[in-house]
């Protein structure tokens, strides 16, 4: 059997954006949920129009949904990080939550809008664990929340399901996120024995996708590759900016010292955060080529961490 990645738009769509049942699984195993509290019943809500950005038109994949208490839920597949993209999914979350009320009705028919994103990139070396949720909560007493939006990052590299088998759903689906691809033959029987990720490979399928289908999914991966290019030739391009204005700063002072400093901020701005990220990377088991891939660092520098 020949699968296709679960994570491109074509098939993240389809799987979740056409089964209730198995975005309303994958929600209830990644959520913050209260025992008690879980998705029973799910209804697809209007995908947002987002507006076309060249550099990150192939990296947003969406699907929303409600239940039948009226709380929202927004999912998300990002390819790649940016700095922004922490502030975009704020506004994204508080949108959906201003506009449930119409004019005239009260503050007490806001139901809590939960922001689910699944990055398939890292984008917090300096932290270990894999999943980040956020929500309002008082600065002194962490335990006094103020209900309504609840954000909640899934790094997918960082994902290993062997120190993670007390959540079994949760493993389950991430193993299926990031183990399956165009590479996989034989599908581990662990994920196959499970009737909702079973049924979510089906859907995986090469032979249940048209030709046309096939060529907009090779289309995606190809636009994936140009702007990951684009995106770590700009940290490069960074870098060597700033080496080259720490060398400038400190020859035009005309002393060691100057350049020393001139160097040193100038690797501050690229250099030093790439050598964080790329030891944090090999430090999770992250293969050494796609470090390398990820930050432009050269094998030597990256086996020397």
């Amino acid at each position: 059997m020949k699968y296709l990645n679960p994570k491109a738009d074509l098939t993240f769509k389809r799987v979740f954006g056409e089964h209730p049942d198995l975005v309303m699984s994958l929600l209830n195993a990644l959520l913050p949920l209260k025992k008690g509290a879980e998705i029973t019943e799910i209804e697809y809500l209007p995908a947002e129009m987002v507006p076309e950005n060249p550099l990150r038109k192939y990296s947003i994949v969406d699907v929303r949904c409600k239940d039948k208490q009226g709380r929202q839920f927004l999912v998300e597949m990002q390819m790649l990080w940016s700095p922004e993209f922490y502030q975009r999914v704020l506004f994204n979350a508080s949108k959906a939550y201003v506009r449930q009320l119409d004019k005239g009705e009260t503050y007490e028919l806001l139901q809590p809008v939960y922001s689910l994103n699944l990055v398939n990139d890292i984008f917090e070396p300096e932290l270990e664990g894999y999943y980040h949720h956020y929500e309002l909560v008082h600065v002194e007493h962490s335990d006094k929340v103020i209900d309504g939006l609840q954000l909640i990052f899934v790094e997918l590299p960082k994902f290993t399901p062997h120190n993670y088998a007390e959540k079994k759903m949760q493993v389950l689906w991430l193993r299926y996120l990031t183990e399956i691809n165009e590479r996989t033959r034989e599908v581990p029987e662990e994920l196959l024995s499970n009737p909702e990720i079973n049924k979510a490979l089906t859907e995986l399928e090469e032979s249940a996708f048209t030709e046309e289908q096939l060529a907009g999914y090779e289309h995606f991966w190809d636009g994936i590759s140009v702007e990951k290019t684009i995106y770590n030739s700009a940290i490069r391009k960074g870098l060597a900016e700033g080496l080259a204005e720490g060398e400038a700063k400190g020859k035009a002072e005309g002393e060691a010292k100057g350049k020393a400093e001139g160097l040193a901020e100038g690797l501050a701005k690229g250099k030093a955060k790439l050598l964080l990220v790329a030891a944090n990377m090999k430090k999770k088991g992250i293969d050494l080529a796609s470090i390398i891939e990820c930050t432009g660092l050269d094998e030597k520098t990256v086996n020397a961490l």
